[in-house]
């Protein structure tokens, strides 16, 4: 309806109004819910152009919509708004093109061009934890509704397969894994354990071998036994000890922490795992061994927890690839004046111009910084998809800085498709006990949380006994459904870039903006029409009343909806799209009889109205990942 006032009033305006109608002065609203009118037009910047009263216009615009538009009724203005007022007619025809379009929402593929959507991007140094979930969640849900919305979308995920945090893993499991009477190792196969879980446990293990040198050290330098530290960080340690003398406790504590960070790097250690990256990156065969064995482990433990999210990638990349790339850009980029080196041999890009800073790009030993590998692979993913329009990066919003820089290099090296690169920036999940560490491990595990969330839907299912007619085989998936929907609606229903407390017990709640709460809500809808049988729908015999009206309003406003969403990437407006829907509704539900309506004609429009809202629940909860159950 819309599209029909839009295009009729461009095409009319220079009879009209004597002008050429601007398609931005074409601006619609919902109706306020204290007024007549299903659709509201703002007059106010046609107005302005025509140095006319807004009333005045908008009772001339009203008057000839009316007698142009078959489907206007009557029509109001107050102020600058123009409020139509649809036939009945209107809202029946509407209701029928969505019960018998299948695919109602969802826009043809290939109506907008290729996106690429990176999401997940691990490290393989550690296993999946709620922080990632949320970008698993985000990320994946993106890309469907950029799908929905007709665009051609490649999954993607760029894998940390190298730098210094990798070889930490690699270094502590070689010097501090147990040795099994066999002579092995401790492997997943003769451990029992996830293959990124035992990675991970030794890369807190490296943490906690790290901070024990640390405050060894820190112990010798208050004693000045300096032996075998650089002259460097002595007088560095000697000038930061200096800086103390005479200060606050919040300004000696900041102080402090420098000298940490300077006897960290002269811990033996993170020595070895830096000459261990440098062995790396020279092709040592011992280390790439090792390095490619322990990342096997690592990528099994992940395929099977992304199998139990229900997400997946159409193509992998994998920076132990696409470093080597971005060397050689760097290279060509200094070559060309683009990058500048410092005495010491590192490369750098001055962005001052830009208002931002110097930015590494390459280390004094030659190896690349995350810039670097992060420059080639958004080369080499515009090389493997040449009709790729541009990418989104879903990653947290502590990596704000880098994306503007890489952005802004991408740029200066001549790719103009640097432009169409969009940072989906989100905030961090935080915990009621406060912020994740990884190194310290005490992250929330990804597939303990999921089996956490099954286990509660399970508990809380069972405990309604409602379930009683499923086998064994379909009460477990449901549990699974609700459980797993509960936890990604909990992340998804939130804007992106906000910051977010994560509750396991909300998540799964039947009531309130949950995921259980609209499941079950399309498990009702579908329990009624079993109930209902077959029903007669033609549109001769639909009758629409207000509250069926208002109904047929929300379920209109779906592919707009998905639009919006798919060009804001906010899964977080269709979440809470679905929640306004299923409240409107469960109060339409207890308000107007549906079985027991004695009048056909309206009995039929309800039944209508149900089966059309359990099908915009079900594609709306498919878009975000999520499964809608028939029976709960």
């Amino acid at each position: 309806m819309e599209k029909a006032l839009k295009d009729l009033i461009l095409s009319r305006g220079k009879l009209w109004f004597g002008i050429d109608v601007d398609t931005n002065w074409i601006q619609f609203q919902p109706t306020r819910k204290d007024v007549r009118g299903d659709l509201t037009l703002m007059v106010f910047p046609l107005a302005k152009a025509l140095q006319k009263s807004p009333v005045l216009v908008g009772q001339q615009l009203g008057g000839l919509l009316k007698s142009e538009l078959s489907f206007i009724e009557d029509y109001e203005v107050i102020q600058g708004f123009l409020n139509v007022v649809f036939s009945q007619s209107i809202w029946k025809n509407e209701l029928a093109s969505i019960l018998n379009n299948e695919a109602y929402g969802i826009t043809p593929a290939g109506t907008h061009p290729m996106v690429m959507v990176e999401y997940a991007s691990p490290n393989t140094n550690k296993p999946l934890h709620l922080g990632h979930l949320r970008n698993i969640f985000l990320g994946y849900s993106v890309a469907e509704l950029k799908k929905a919305n007709g665009h051609q979308v490649v999954k993607t995920q760029v894998i940390n397969d190298r730098g210094i945090h990798i070889c930490k893993s690699m270094l502590a499991w070689q010097r501090f894994a147990p040795t099994l009477p066999n002579g092995e190792r401790e492997t997943p196969a003769n451990s029992g354990i996830k293959g990124d879980k035992l990675v991970g446990k030794y890369y807190v293990e490296f943490e906690k071998q790290l901070q024990s040198q640390v405050k060894a050290l820190l112990n010798r330098w208050e004693q000045d036994d300096f032996s075998g530290i650089s002259d460097a960080s002595i007088a560095k340690f000697s000038e930061l000890k200096l800086a103390m003398n005479g200060k606050d406790e919040k300004t000696q504590a900041a102080i402090y922490d420098k000298i940490k960070e300077l006897a960290k790097a002269e811990t033996e250690i993170l020595r070895e795992a830096k000459d261990m990256l440098i062995r790396w990156e020279g092709r040592d065969p011992e280390t790439y061994l090792l390095w490619s064995t322990m990342n096997g482990w690592v990528y099994q433990g992940f395929d099977v927890t992304y199998q139990r999210m229900g997400v997946d990638f159409d193509k992998l990349y994998y920076e132990s690839d696409t470093f080597l790339l971005g060397k050689d850009q760097v290279m060509e980029g200094l070559a060309k004046g683009v990058f500048f080196q410092k005495t010491d041999g590192s490369v750098w890009i001055d962005l001052s111009a830009e208002g931002l800073d110097e930015k590494l790009v390459l280390r004094a030993d030659g190896t690349a910084v995350y810039m670097t590998q992060d420059i080639g692979t958004a080369i080499e993913r515009f090389h493997d998809y040449p009709d790729l329009s541009g990418i989104v990066y879903t990653v947290g919003n502590e990596q704000d800085y880098h994306f503007k820089v890489l952005f802004l290099i991408l740029d200066k090296l001549g790719y103009q498709w640097a432009k169409n690169c969009y940072h989906l920036s989100y905030g961090m999940v935080d915990l009621p006990s406060g912020k994740m560490k990884s190194r310290e491990g005490t992250v929330v595990d990804a597939d303990d949380l999921m089996e956490e969330v099954v286990e509660a839907a399970t508990t809380m299912t069972q405990e309604r006994g409602q379930i009683a007619e499923l086998s064994e085989t379909e009460r477990k998936e449901l549990f699974e459904q609700i459980g797993m929907g509960g936890l990604k609606y909990y992340l998804l229903k939130v804007d992106p870039k906000k910051r977010m407390l994560f509750n396991p017990e909300e998540s799964i709640d039947l009531t309130g903006n949950t995921g259980p709460f609209i499941q079950y809500t399309h498990a009702r809808i579908n329990s009624l029409l079993r109930k209902a049988g077959t029903y007669n729908a033609a549109i001769e015999m639909l009758e629409v009343e207000h509250d069926e009206i208002e109904l047929i309003k929300q379920l209109h406003a779906f592919p707009s909806i998905i639009s919006e969403a798919s060009d804001a990437c906010s899964p977080a407006l269709l979440a809470n799209y679905l929640y306004d829907l299923t409240k409107a509704y469960n109060s339409f539900y207890q308000q107007c009889p549906i079985l027991n309506e004695s009048r056909e004609g309206l009995k039929a429009t309800r039944l209508a109205i149900s089966e059309s809202t359990a099908k915009v629940l079900a594609t709306g909860l498919k878009i975000l990942g999520i499964h809608a159950p028939s029976r709960m």
